[in-house]
């Protein structure tokens, strides 16, 4: 793998139509510099990055990722290629693969609001994975040049579908829009010019896929954005190659990607440019608080909410009633049933909110195995009322997180909160914060020294010679969240 950018004063070449959407997102990512960005994104990309880190440190050893890890080398064998906390390597695609279902590995890991998406678990395995690739150096410069781009394509892709509507219909969004962020990232590691970006985008959007049935109880769901990682790595590699792809993906009527994707729905190209370099979707990324979906945050502020006006005891609550919108009611509702895997649980309204009321907190230990199983929680699930509210659906993308928590107690009080957003999209978390999570989350699975190294590379990017020391930092073995 080698940088295509072109040399000696070479013109590069134009994508098919510049004027069109896929055209101009082209020639945006071909001239993008680190330069272009404003202080404040480029520091939520490194803190996106950190967290990103945290997500997968927790989630290497977790069963099933042990599972995957077993029958993804068996298959694919041995490499040079990092698998994040196993002390072991494969080949480029598979650890793209691997790393990417770390990270989304227990559901702690970011989301964008609007184009739902974990772009994390999508950008970083694809990066690193070219990274290791790289027959020089990548320096912590470029590669936070790259990622940028890859946070900032996929939630505009993800917008340009009206976002939280694809869940309404039965897509894993994230997994659907990721190809494309994955393969901005890798192509602009590559240095592809704008007829190269079109190749790579319209390889990424052919690759395309993800259904939210896998939530309920498959593994699988953890495995999407991983498949979108190691997709939108092919998309790029295969067009720095100079093999070909849908050209304007983004417009064609038949068979392109938002005509078929979008088909019915009305599709907004628009929204792919919409204020391109100018309005920074990375900034508008979130970081988790709970280990939960993102459907669920509100929901569980709102409980929050109530109990800082009335301590919550299960043994005091008559009922519990939540209303939300299309999107979060279909995402994250049905009625649960013994057994539940950790999976179902951290994308169940009710399990999240009896759980919270027990333990004051909805983070790792909640959603433990053990914990799920447990008596109490179920004794408190059939107090626990999900409905769907039609008012909540209006005022497009941005009134979608819309919700109403309310709890009768058996003394007949009735507490409740109504909520536009969960907090932490009102109010983003520091970078303080951030790493304040990333500490806590890696303080039992990875040693100080190694701990303090990782965010001291990652928090300095700029100034980092050679990422491949960052990603030997994160290749030793880390110890297992739970069993």
């Amino acid at each position: 793998m080698t940088d295509t950018r072109p040399a000696g004063g070479a013109t590069p070449a134009r994508p098919t139509d510049p004027a069109a959407p896929t055209g101009l997102l082209c020639d945006w990512l071909a001239g993008f510099t680190l330069d272009d960005a404003p202080e404040s994104a480029r520091e939520r990309a490194r803190m996106l990055t950190l967290d990103g880190i945290a997500c997968a440190i927790v989630g290497a050893q977790l069963p099933w990722s042990r599972t995957a890890v077993d029958i993804v080398r068996r298959f694919e064998g041995a490499g040079t290629h990092t698998i994040v906390g196993w002390g072991a390597g494969t080949n480029a695609p598979a650890a793209a693969l691997l790393n990417g279902t770390f990270i989304q590995g227990f559901e702690l890991d970011d989301y964008h609001p609007l184009g739902p998406l974990h772009s994390a678990s999508i950008v970083l395995p694809a990066l690193w994975a070219a990274v290791e690739s790289s027959t020089a150096p990548v320096t912590g410069r470029r590669f936070l040049e790259a990622a940028m781009v890859g946070y900032e394509v996929g939630p505009r892709v993800g917008m340009a579908l009206h976002g939280a509507q694809m869940l309404s219909r039965g897509w894993h969004s994230g997994s659907v829009f990721g190809t494309h962020a994955a393969a901005a990232a890798v192509g602009k590691l590559l240095g592809l010019d704008a007829a190269r970006f079109e190749d790579a985008l319209g390889l990424a959007g052919t690759q395309s896929a993800g259904l939210m049935a896998a939530q309920y109880e498959a593994m699988c769901k953890r495995m999407h954005h991983g498949f979108s990682a190691r997709n939108g790595l092919y998309a790029a590699v295969l067009a720095e190659g100079g093999y070909t792809g849908i050209k304007r993906v983004f417009e064609r009527e038949y068979g392109g990607f938002l005509s078929t994707f979008g088909e019915g729905h009305d599709p907004d190209a628009s929204q792919i440019t919409d204020g391109l370099g100018t309005r920074w979707e990375v900034e508008r990324i979130v970081i988790k608080p709970y280990a939960a979906m993102g459907g669920i945050h509100s929901p569980l502020d709102a409980l929050f909410d109530i109990g800082r006006q009335r301590p919550l005891r299960a043994s005091e609550i008559a009922r519990i009633e939540c209303d939300v919108s299309h999107a979060v009611y279909h995402h994250g509702w049905w009625t649960p049933q013994r057994p539940l895997t950790p999976i179902g649980a951290q994308m169940n309204i009710g399990y999240a909110l009896a759980v919270a009321v027990l333990d004051g907190a909805a983070m790792v230990a909640q959603f433990a195995p053990n914990r799920i199983d447990a008596d109490d929680v179920w004794a408190l699930l059939p107090r626990i009322e999900v409905r769907h509210d039609p008012a909540f659906d209006t005022g497009g993308m941005m009134r979608r997180g819309r919700t109403r928590v309310a709890v009768t107690f058996h003394d007949g009080e009735r507490l409740e909160v109504e909520r536009n957003a969960s907090r932490a999209i009102e109010s983003p978390q520091t970078s303080a914060e951030i790493a304040s999570k990333y500490r806590t989350l890696t303080d039992a699975l990875i040693d100080a020294p190694r701990q303090q190294a990782i965010e001291s590379l990652v928090r300095g990017l700029d100034a980092v010679g050679d990422m491949r020391e960052l990603l030997a930092r994160l290749a030793p073995p880390a110890r297992a969240a739970f069993d």
